[in-house]
């Protein structure tokens, strides 16, 4: 990507990765990401907002030749994704100073080698001039690494938010055109990486309200001239709102748990519960993380593997245990042979979530008539308790993730 312009005084120099298939060898990204990177030029000084990921240095570099000297480079975060090319910048800036937090300066050093003389902390809410331009430094830590923060230029009403908002989504577009795929995108993002720090956010949003916004431009994906639209968003997702849904995910060996599952979405369904169902061999899982973002309960199917729960659902239950959603209600079900610990693993693998876990369902083979009926009392259970909670409304549907 070539420099373009966000009005007189801010350029985009950052990278489009259009290929790039996985992020921190954990995260799917379908499509692609971005590292966005930003010159702020003020009437005496010259600023870098962020830096990209290290294969895309040289591409940053060509596109900084434009802005000529730079006086001070801003790392919102340290994550490598952002702060890696920073070295080579200011090798090529040899009198550039690096803005960023305290604890920032810390992470920089220990990942990047930095020279301390190099680098200058900023307190919150601490103002730099540029001449007839201004960077006001917001700390917001946890979003979602202990040191992040945004950047406030006030004279074009533009919020810096690095990580905060963003979407691993390549595209040529500046900002959010098609907000329906956008939205999807963010809320991915969200789910993946910033819904274990919910409530944290949601007090920074309180902060960001004070600051009159026309402009936020995001280190991955496209930005918001619209900033209510993804503003919204992020109060629904970090509220303690949750929907009439149950998240469905299971694993089904030799068919028995399949049946279960079957049985399941279809009493739910039929009780105005809606299911979100995941076949978790072959389930993306960020879609299962987007699915966990306001759904009210986690239902989790799984035959015995000797006698614990099959790995795929170990992996389920550890990472709806890593990101904390906002859940109200979670159960277990599955088939064994010869015996089984598969309540007692599962458990133990979710202690972070904050939910009443239900009676689960545990079948010795292949579910008989009796089964099934104890299968249709846990989708009495769920309904029940959606119902006393105000969320059971509207129409149910089913969705399967293949």
């Amino acid at each position: 990507m070539r420099p373009r312009a966000i009005s007189d005084r801010i350029d985009s120099v950052g990278a489009v990765d259009w290929d790039r298939r996985l992020f921190d060898a954990l995260i799917p990204l379908p499509d692609g990401t971005s590292y966005n990177a930003y010159v702020v030029k003020g009437s005496e000084k010259t600023a870098l907002i962020d830096a990209v990921d290290p294969p895309f240095t040289d591409l940053l570099l060509r596109n900084l030749q434009a802005a000529g000297k730079l006086d001070f480079v801003v790392a919102n975060h340290a994550e490598q994704d952002h702060a890696g090319a920073v070295s080579a910048v200011l090798g090529r800036h040899p009198k550039a100073t690096l803005l960023c937090t305290p604890k920032c300066k810390d992470l920089l050093i220990d990942e990047l080698h930095l020279a301390p003389e190099r680098v200058r902390t900023v307190a919150d809410g601490e103002k730099v001039a540029l001449g007839d331009r201004t960077l006001e430094f917001l700390h917001l830590p946890w979003v979602h690494w202990p040191e992040t923060m945004v950047t406030w230029l006030p004279e074009e009403r533009t919020l810096f938010t690095c990580d905060l908002f963003g979407s691993h989504l390549a595209t040529n577009d500046l900002y959010a055109a098609d907000e329906a795929r956008v939205y999807e995108a963010a809320k991915r993002y969200y789910a993946e990486i910033m819904m274990p720090f919910g409530s944290l956010i949601r007090g920074h949003l309180d902060k960001l309200s004070r600051y009159d916004v026309k402009l936020i431009l995001t280190s991955h994906g496209p930005g918001y001239r619209r900033p209510g639209f993804i503003l919204d968003a992020y109060r629904d997702w970090t509220s303690d709102a949750v929907k009439n849904t149950v998240v469905l995910p299971y694993v089904s060996m030799h068919g028995s748990t399949k049946v279960m599952a079957d049985a399941l979405a279809d009493s739910l369904a039929s009780r105005g519960v809606s299911v979100e169902r995941f076949d978790l061999p072959t389930a993306d899982l960020g879609r299962l993380a987007m699915a966990l973002v306001d759904a009210a309960t986690l239902v989790l199917g799984t035959p015995a593997v000797l006698v614990g729960p099959h790995p795929a659902a170990v992996n389920a239950a550890f990472l709806a245990n890593a990101l904390r959603p906002k859940l109200r209600f979670a159960s277990v079900f599955g088939s064994f042979g010869w015996g089984n610990k598969i309540v007692e693993t599962l458990s133990g693998l979710m202690k972070n979530l904050k939910v009443e876990m239900l009676p689960p369902v545990l079948v010795k083979g292949l579910p008989r008539a009796d089964d099934i009926r104890k299968i249709e009392e846990l989708a009495e259970a769920v309904a029940s308790r959606h119902r006393a909670a105000g969320i059971l409304s509207g129409e149910p549907h089913v969705t399967q993730e293949a």
